[in-house]
């Protein structure tokens, strides 16, 4: 899957919870949520539209993380769905270091060939 498809399918899965995403997919729209941030802060600090001086967090930085907030969440539940988890795994990130590191091994893991419990492979 190439970077603007990723983009476009996130897009129009906006706060789509069912189904599965592709590996691809995941780390397309990952990649994109990073470059959306950066442009944000660097915008904010451009204008001056930073919280406080000296900090590029401000409010197109503020805008843009609430915009890509439920696509980003909807994305990381399919593509657990992928692994054959449930979405409910994303809650594991909670869990002091280790908690990330199990949610970045089950993000970079493959997926489960043919179909499963949550759908059938979007790798066809």
């Amino acid at each position: 899957m190439s970077f603007g498809a990723a983009i476009k399918s996130v897009f129009s899965q906006y706060v789509g919870f069912s189904g599965r995403a592709r590996r691809s997919e995941y780390w397309w729209w990952t990649l994109f949520t990073i470059l959306v941030s950066i442009v944000a802060a660097i915008l904010d600090s451009a204008l001056g539209l930073t919280f406080v001086d000296g900090s590029t967090t401000g409010f197109i930085g503020l805008i843009a993380s609430l915009a890509l907030l439920l696509p980003s969440l909807a994305v990381a539940v399919r593509r657990l769905h992928d692994t054959d988890r449930t979405g409910w795994w994303l809650l594991i990130a909670l869990v002091p270091f280790v908690g990330a590191i199990v949610l970045l091994v089950f993000f970079v893991l493959d997926s489960t060939p043919g179909a499963n419990r949550f759908g059938p492979n979007p790798k066809g």
